[in-house]
């Protein structure tokens, strides 16, 4: 299982994820869930994922290599935040059309999700939440952070604290006592915790 969150505030975006993808008796597994796409000055841009493995990975490193077809509309080239979420459920649906069949012949679930946030230089802070279909939904000053994976214990407590307004170094603080109580909860969530935080109209990431 996975745990990813996000959140838009005021002043930037905080991002986190953890690392593990299964929990055995005898076996742990760590993959790292985030991938940063930045080029300073002109965009930063954060993707967290869970689900199937294969498929997020697949979806991803896609991207990547149209981004790499410099004559092709990609992640480095877009001018909006929106299309870099119709990028990724674009790829996305190209890696589940290609596989799933043949994970479902073996009862595999292919589904995943993904976060995507960041800014490009003209352009204000956005963050949107992508579907195992491809389409998504943007966040908004209702619902300021979205969270994928195992979500329902560390919930709470962004819940309470989270606002638009809230300082990034408050966030990150919630951040991680979301994480805490999560990986108290479910033993196949665990660290290390990848961690990213951005402020407005810095066009790089802090750390």
């Amino acid at each position: 299982m996975t745990y990813c969150v996000a959140l838009k505030l005021n002043a930037g975006l905080v991002f986190a994820s953890d690392s593990r993808t299964n929990a055995g008796v005898d076996q742990i597994a760590s993959f790292k869930k985030m991938r940063q796409f930045v080029n300073p000055g002109d965009r930063t841009i954060v993707i967290l994922s869970s689900g199937n493995l294969s498929v997020t990975q697949n979806a991803i490193n896609l991207l990547e290599q149209h981004g790499r077809q410099i004559e092709r509309r990609n992640i480095w080239n877009v001018q909006s935040m929106f299309d870099v979420a119709q990028l990724l459920g674009e790829c996305l649906r190209e890696v589940r059309e290609h596989d799933g069949v043949f994970l479902a012949q073996n009862n595999i679930d292919a589904s995943a999700n993904f976060i995507v946030g960041g800014q490009l230089r003209g352009e204000r802070m956005r963050l949107f939440l992508v579907y195992a279909e491809g389409n998504f939904i943007e966040a908004g000053e209702e619902t300021p952070f979205f969270q994928i994976g195992e979500t329902k214990y560390g919930k709470p407590i962004i819940d309470r604290v989270i606002r638009p307004d809230t300082p990034l170094a408050d966030a990150v603080k919630c951040v991680l006592v979301s994480f805490d109580s999560t990986m108290r909860s479910n033993l196949s969530v665990g660290l290390p915790i990848d961690l990213a935080c951005y402020a407005d109209n810095s066009l790089r990431l802090d750390f």
